[in-house]
């Protein structure tokens, strides 16, 4: 199963303010962590939504809105993405993650992502050929770019 786990956006974030050496270095460590047990599959963090847009569908239309969003405790400032047994050893793993502010309350959110099968009959074989070849694809662009 895998499971996105998004760190949640504050003030600081959607400032710009960048972790600390020491808080890059403590991140650092428990992501070593993850890759030696195997089950780190991305790790990303991302600039603050004033650098960003969303973009809404209505019907036909596309309405494009311009960052920064109001809503701060709603956005996402990172992610990882863990490939684990449970939502529970998801859990344990990110219990064991620093806090980046000690002394202040940091929250994120876990997610389990869609796998093929979790679609049923709606996915087609076509369609699963489809994503497996897109798939295939895409990891081999990133090897020529070198990811």
């Amino acid at each position: 199963m895998r499971f996105m786990v998004m760190g949640k956006a504050t003030d600081e974030t959607e400032a710009g303010v960048l972790p600390s050496t020491e808080g890059l270095e403590e991140m650092g460590r428990y992501n070593e962590e993850l890759v030696q047990a195997g089950i780190l599959l991305a790790a990303y963090g991302l600039h603050p939504s004033s650098k960003g847009a969303r973009v809404r569908f209505e019907g036909d239309d596309r309405t494009v809105i311009d960052g920064p969003f109001a809503e701060t405790k709603e956005l996402v400032a990172g992610f990882v993405i863990l490939e684990v047994a449970s939502k529970e050893e998801a859990i344990e793993w990110v219990k064991r993650g620093p806090n980046l502010k000690p002394g202040q309350i940091g929250e994120v959110e876990i997610r389990q992502i869609f796998e093929a099968d979790d679609f049923g009959d709606n996915l087609t074989p076509e369609v699963r050929a489809d994503a497996d070849r897109w798939r295939t694809e895409m990891a081999a662009q990133q090897d020529q770019r070198g990811k």
